[in-house]
């Protein structure tokens, strides 16, 4: 079961580059040429945080940057894992020592979970490092 922590996370709000209605608990990076943002859309890019809500294009979209939330997983997900993204804005894990290096470090899953469910998650995308 997917849960969030109460009072434990740095959230803030930005402004929607694009249509975020679908991708409520993905993750978003800032888009560098007005600051607003998007989806991320390749597993090299740095994200800000996880969507909390659902926007449409200018509308207000409520980020987390540190602490507990759901996220929507795009491959199996395993109790302490490490946690990244992939190019459709999903959680993913990745096995130690394998393609990793380009690709950012952002939290570890709190909960099993299957492709396509929602898992609860620790993020940190303030830190974000590459690598494992």
């Amino acid at each position: 079961m997917a849960f969030e922590f109460s009072n434990a996370a740095v959230k803030t709000t930005f402004v929607a580059g694009e249509d975020l209605s679908a991708k409520q608990y993905h993750f978003v990076k800032i888009d560098n040429g007005d600051g607003e943002v998007v989806a991320v859309s390749a597993a090299t890019d740095r994200p800000i945080g996880v969507l909390q809500n659902a926007p449409t294009a200018g509308q207000a979209a409520e980020v987390t940057i540190v602490g507990g939330t759901k996220v929507e997983c795009g491959g199996s997900a395993s109790f302490g894992q490490p946690l990244f993204t992939s190019s459709s804005a999903t959680a993913v894990t990745l096995a130690f020592g394998t393609t990793a290096s380009a690709a950012y470090s952002v939290g570890t899953f709190i909960e099993n979970a299957a492709a396509g469910a929602v898992a609860a998650a620790v993020i940190d995308c303030a830190n974000a490092a590459r690598g494992l």
